[in-house]
């Protein structure tokens, strides 16, 4: 099973858990769980007019031994308007544009998708069993 949560933070609610979002998914060859604008396909949706956020920007995929991995997917400008960090354990890394990551199985952590132009952000807590 994996497990997120998210919150679409400003600069005005900063610590805020108004609005937050979750959404979950069996440990199953081949499931996926998105975040993004287009609510269309993804269980986890930001405001509409932030476009530091693609259409489907971030997806966790289930591989065949049950370990979710994360991609960070390239939209449709050539360069990013954001910035995603991967938080495991208290250590923190960037994940790169079009980038993939395995999930730690039996882990938590987070991931923060950040405006470059304006103090908001995205912030996907995860559980993975």
């Amino acid at each position: 099973m994996l497990e997120l949560t998210m919150a679409a933070v400003t600069a005005a609610d900063a610590g805020a858990t108004a609005g937050m979002q979750m959404a979950d998914a069996p440990s199953e060859p081949g499931a996926v769980l998105r975040v993004g604008r287009d609510k269309s396909v993804c269980r986890l949706s930001t405001p509409d007019d932030w476009l530091f956020v693609s259409r489907i920007h971030l997806e966790f995929r289930c591989g065949p031994d049950g370990t979710w991995q994360l991609t960070w997917l390239r939209g449709s400008q050539p360069d990013p308007s954001s910035e995603v960090r991967l938080t495991v354990g208290g250590h923190a890394w960037p994940l790169a544009y079009g980038g993939t990551v395995p999930l730690p199985r039996g882990g938590s952590g987070e991931i923060v998708v950040q405006d470059r132009a304006e103090p908001r952000s995205v912030n996907v807590g995860f559980y993975h069993e």
